[in-house]
């Protein structure tokens, strides 16, 4: 195999291990995305929404954000970070840490103004503090959809990384050789 090749080339194992753990991080973000709602039924801001629900979506989104931080920072780590391909997959992953970091204060800002509609106010500041809930959940849940889409390309970048190691086949381990068999012996007796 050509030298430069093979440095390029990030063992099949540790890239199977990886794109399963982007994928795993990856389904759970899309999953929060489409799980952690805001809205009722009717598309309105619930009179009283609950504080407790949306404070743990920003204790949910900043576990998710350790997760890809961590997962980038173990990459990152890696020799295979700075070849051609190890640096695409790590530009996806910065990416996805910093988007990911970004969900959780705005799922925090959510909260904090919900709990500011418990207090008396008129009707124009309640309009505006819900327009204000609402524009943030909706920020942060755009970050965990991007963060996804990052995971996504990374994985993607893998995948095709992966086609190269068709050509270029794993060498087998082979046993040393056996000893030669003795050469006959030219003396007489």
């Amino acid at each position: 195999m050509n030298p430069d090749v093979q440095r390029e080339l990030i063992p099949r194992d540790d890239t199977l291990h990886l794109i399963a753990a982007l994928d795993d991080i990856k389904a759970k973000l899309l999953d929060a995305a489409q799980q952690w709602q805001l809205l009722d039924g009717t598309g309105h801001v619930p009179t009283t929404p609950s504080y407790a629900e949306l404070i743990q979506h920003a204790a949910d989104a900043q576990a998710l954000s350790r997760s890809v931080v961590q997962l980038t920072a173990d990459f990152a780590r890696t020799d295979h970070s700075t070849n051609r391909v190890g640096s695409t997959v790590l530009a996806h992953l910065s990416t996805a840490a910093t988007m990911s970091s970004l969900a959780a204060p705005h799922f925090a800002e959510t909260a904090e103004t919900a709990l500011s509609l418990r207090r008396p106010s008129g009707p124009t500041d309640r309009q505006n503090q819900e327009y204000r809930m609402v524009i943030d959940h909706a920020t942060a849940r755009a970050y965990l959809r991007r963060t996804s889409e990052s995971l996504r390309d990374a994985a993607k970048e893998l995948n095709n990384h992966l086609d190269i190691h068709r050509f270029f086949p794993t060498p087998a381990y082979r046993k040393s050789p056996a000893p030669p068999p003795p050469k006959p012996s030219t003396r007489h007796r």
